[in-house]
């Protein structure tokens, strides 16, 4: 700013104002904001130091000068504030705060080390409100509005169940009662939720939520909101002893059944300032309520008067502003990112902004419903919202701020970003899913469930060991699990953790899963919706893997058990190109493609249904399981009304439970044993 000529401050200013002019109506009086607080904070301050160095283009109409938005809703009557309610300059550092003491000290002419008395308090993030108390009873509550004029909501003010209607015996014949409306952290939640269950918008935050809700025109819409109210001051006061500073002032508003602020200390050094600080910053993500910075004040109340105040601030007390946690910037691009489960998430691409302390580039979407919910594009302005360590996301976007001919939808890609595949989105279903068997983005994640237990049974093929056999290069897919690995043997000892003999036990435990049944393949290429019970299924009457990757959607749904969203998943990983090249991996380095022959002999037990829980003694599970199917039973993964018998070994669990509860037979193993022999 240092080369800026009369002139362009002259232009520069009176732009500053209509932005600024336009995004207080927008605030104050439609609860809409255009801008973050931070970036309207930034706004503000350019225009004060444009006024500042050129002190010619200062006006009493500017907003530099004035608390709040021009002008008033026609919705609510006017109300003239006895003295006006001012807003409270600010500091975003720390030498900001010591510049702001010394200003006060030099004031009172006081030494940098006489003790002034200062409190502390935490700055709730809501709506400035003032109520009128006379002889007890609640005359009047209005918004602060410009300062000095705001907006009487009396009706509404009465509904929220913290402000009492009257005040108790012994009360101040007149007390003006300034303080914020607020919304707590969860209840702002649940309300958030039932908006979006109702089909409505959600609201960008708790202030935004307070403010929309005190400012209807029906009160029954305010009383239904879970609005809180908490005393940050006083106006006027008509006592016998009228309290003299603003410690006296809590004790007597919270001796009236209000509520004030908690966290509340008395400091009489920068350092005890600066601890409060940081404490109350580390605490801000797990507070009940959304707090932006602390606030500080003179305690006395004679030297609150002795130092007045300037324009639109008093001098005796400042504003510690947080790093913010909310922001605006611009959206640049919207991009797939495709997770380890095969998920594809929509991110948003920003331009660089700095929040909670941290630079935040990227910010989730969720998914499409999320994008359309929100009208998310490429191009907006958003409100990016970090809390603690969440990753950051996008609030709203602010759709006036659009070019004239608007910005288009964004579209979910029909091909996944990394592999290829096609991406599927189930019916009923929010996120979309890469169909890729090979996809490197998700590698890890199905090497794991391809080796896990009900799959191929891989002993010692553990997630970090195939995260170093993927980052090494060894394994590109599950197949080369049969084939690079065995050429690579050395490669394998000489990974962390594993060793000569640990390779040769991987080793073997590969070898020996080539032999699974056809089932167990099928479960273990992660198929979406594809279970081990489905897996049985579809491989039921099917000689061999070619022949169900050759089914179509229709044949598939013919199958029982099998519905319409397990066919078109199964039909389209099965006609990706990769997964047919995976399969013939798999052919040539000799897993079994096939399945068991079909047992011979009559099938007394066809069209009965069998449930397995707990262990048996004479058997396996999986032996049971083939004993019962060779004699025509279905064998079920869960209970039912369907079930004919549950089997019931030793440590039954929770199955056993719910046969009794449906009333469904229960064989021991003695009689299950019986059972087979009578129709073996």
């Amino acid at each position: 700013m240092t080369d800026l000529t009369l002139d362009r401050a002259r232009q520069r200013a009176e732009e500053l104002r209509e932005i600024l002019e336009r995004a207080n109506r927008a605030y104050y009086l439609r609860d809409a904001p255009l801008f973050a607080d931070a970036e309207y904070d930034a706004l503000f301050d350019e225009l004060l130091a444009i006024e500042k160095r050129f002190p010619e283009l200062l006006t009493p109409e500017s907003p530099t000068q004035r608390v709040g938005a021009a002008g008033i809703s026609t919705d609510f009557t006017p109300v003239q504030h006895a003295t006006p309610m001012m807003s409270l300059g600010k500091a975003n550092a720390p030498e900001e705060v010591r510049e702001w003491d010394a200003r006060v000290r030099r004031l009172l002419e006081l030494s940098s080390q006489a003790p002034i008395r200062m409190v502390c308090e935490p700055k709730y993030d809501g709506l400035s409100v003032e109520l009128v108390y006379r002889n007890g009873r609640l005359e009047l509550g209005s918004t602060r509005g410009d300062g000095n004029v705001g907006e009487d909501i009396t009706p509404n003010l009465r509904t929220v169940k913290s402000i009492p209607a009257t005040l108790p015996p012994g009360a101040p014949s007149l007390i003006e009662i300034r303080g914020e409306i607020y919304i707590p952290v969860a209840a702002f939640r649940e309300l958030n939720a039932h908006v979006e269950a109702e089909g409505g918008r959600p609201f960008a935050n708790p202030r935004n939520a307070a403010a929309g809700s005190l400012r209807q025109k029906d009160p029954r819409v305010t009383a239904s909101r879970p609005l809180d109210f908490y005393v940050h001051g006083l106006g006027r006061i008509e006592s016998d002893t009228p309290p003299r500073s603003h410690s006296e002032a809590r004790d007597l508003v919270a001796s009236l059944g209000l509520h004030v602020a908690d966290r509340f200390v008395v400091a009489t050094t920068l350092a005890q300032i600066d601890d409060y600080y940081h404490a109350l910053e580390r605490e801000r993500d797990d507070m009940p309520y959304e707090m932006d910075g602390i606030v500080i004040k003179v305690d006395d109340f004679a030297l609150q008067d002795r130092l007045g105040a300037i324009a639109r601030s008093p001098r005796w007390a400042i504003a510690w502003k947080f790093p913010p946690a909310q922001k605006t910037t611009r959206i640049l691009q919207i991009l797939p990112s495709v997770g380890r489960t095969g998920a594809v998430t929509p991110y948003a691409v920003l331009e660089p902004v700095s929040l909670s302390g941290a630079r935040v580039q990227h910010a989730t979407l969720h998914n499409l419903d999320e994008i359309r919910r929100k009208d998310i594009r490429e191009g907006d302005w958003a409100l990016v919202q970090r809390g603690g360590d969440v990753i950051p996301g996008v609030v709203q976007v602010f759709s006036e701020r659009r070019p004239a001919g608007g910005l288009p939808e964004w579209q979910m890609p029909e091909h996944c970003p990394v592999c290829g595949a096609r991406v599927e989105r189930a019916e009923g279903e929010a996120v979309a899913y890469c169909t890729g068997a090979s996809c490197p983005a998700q590698l890890v994640q199905r090497i794991f469930h391809f080796g896990g237990r009900g799959a191929m049974d891989i002993g010692g093929l553990g997630e970090k060991l195939i995260a170093q056999l993927v980052e090494s290069g060894l394994v590109h897919d599950v197949a080369d699990l049969y084939d690079s690995l065995r050429v690579n043997r050395d490669s394998i000892a000489a990974l962390e953790r594993m060793g000569d003999k640990s390779a040769e036990n991987l080793m073997a435990q590969i070898e020996a899963s080539k032999a699974r049944p056809l089932p167990r393949l099928v479960y273990a290429l992660g198929i979406r919706h594809v279970g081990e019970t489905v897996a049985d299924r579809l491989t039921a009457d099917v000689a061999t893997m070619d022949e169900l990757a050759s089914m179509s959607e229709e044949a598939l749904t013919a199958i029982e058990g099998i519905g319409p969203v397990v066919a078109r998943s199964v039909a389209t990983f099965f006609a990706q190109e990769q997964t047919r090249e995976l399969i013939g991996k798999l052919r040539r380095f000799g897993v079994r493609l096939t399945g068991e022959p079909k047992a011979a002999g009559p099938k007394p037990l066809a069209g009965k249904t069998f449930v397995l829980t707990g262990g048996l003694g004479s058997m396996s599970r999986d032996a049971a399981k083939k004993r019962l199917e060779a004699l025509g039973a279905k064998v079920a993964s869960s209970v039912s009304k369907k079930t004919d018998y549950v089997v019931a070994g030793q440590d039954a669990g929770s199955k056993l439970d719910k046969a009794r509860e449906l009333g469904r037979p229960v064989l021991d193993e003695q009689a299950f044993l019986e059972l087979l022999g009578k129709e073996g």
